[in-house]
């Protein structure tokens, strides 16, 4: 019998085939993974990504999405069928430059209680990116989206992403972390039932951290496990735009199945409350 593989990669490509090469290269130049350890999903590119991945990953499993229903959808398509202890989940525009995985891997090995570990994310230059985070309320998304706000909201935003916490650089309890690169139980993600496909793209990372809370588990933000990320962050180009109207759609999908108080921010307690109440 096959013993089980301790970590399977999985990502999802939209038209960045060389993004997503380059990923995978850094993965099996630090040894954090195998050619038969890592999946990639096509997610319909409707252009050369696929042919361009075969040819550059001729021995990494390629998947070809039946149809784009999108990220979250993507992300399950790619896990079925795997056998592992863990998955790490990335987005095609990473990349590693040594192996900050294996140390998530053996804290949560010795804390079984925690279900996620999210990566530190780091610029290209080497400066922090914040992917902790604490859950939404209203004020918060007024504070990070409407520019006018940002000053006399400094100290509030600061809390929601974690800032103190996180230059501290030591493991911690992260109410929700970025989904550019993560690491979860499979087992878990298959408990919880994947990623929730109602989310065509954003919040179905804050929803998978939300869900593992409910089920008795942590989330844990590891911001000395760096991993670079390579981004420009359209979500927040303003509320009235294409990925801001797209961003506020999933964020009224998550109030409806959690809750997106007011003015005071949820906290992990009242998430699993709401959560109680709508079962």
């Amino acid at each position: 019998m096959t013993a089980r593989a301790r970590l399977r990669v999985v990502f999802v490509n939209f038209r960045t085939p060389a993004l997503t090469v380059r990923s995978v290269n850094s993965l099996l130049a630090h040894g954090i993974a195998q050619l038969d350890g890592i999946t990639v999903v096509d997610n319909c590119s409707g252009d050369e990504s696929l042919a361009l991945m075969q040819a550059a990953l001729p021995q990494v499993t390629i998947k070809p999405a039946p149809r784009n229903d999108g990220y979250g959808a993507g992300i399950n398509f790619g896990v079925s069928g795997v056998d592992s202890e863990y998955l790490l989940i990335l987005n095609p525009d990473t990349y590693f430059e040594r192996d900050s995985v294996t140390e998530v891997l053996d804290y949560m090995d010795e804390h079984p209680d925690v279900g996620m570990g999210g990566l530190g994310l780091v610029n290209p230059d080497g400066s922090r990116q914040y992917s902790a985070r604490r859950f939404y309320s209203t004020l918060d998304i007024v504070g990070r989206r409407v520019p006018q706000t940002e000053q006399l909201l400094r100290r509030r935003i600061d809390r929601h992403l974690m800032i103190e916490e996180t230059n501290a650089g030591q493991p911690f309890e992260a109410e929700w972390v970025m989904g550019t690169g993560f690491i979860i139980r499979r087992d878990l993600f298959l408990q919880l039932g994947g990623m929730d496909e109602a989310y065509f793209l954003y919040m179905e990372d804050v929803d998978l951290c939300a869900r593992i809370w409910v089920s008795g588990h942590k989330v844990v933000c590891f911001p000395a496990s760096q991993l670079v990320h390579d981004h420009q962050r359209t979500s927040a180009t303003g509320l009235t735009s294409r990925a801001g109207r797209a961003h506020l759609k999933s964020l009224m999908h998550f109030a409806r199945k959690f809750c997106l108080p007011l003015l005071s921010p949820p906290g992990v307690d009242r998430i699993v409350r709401s959560a109680a109440k709508r079962a």
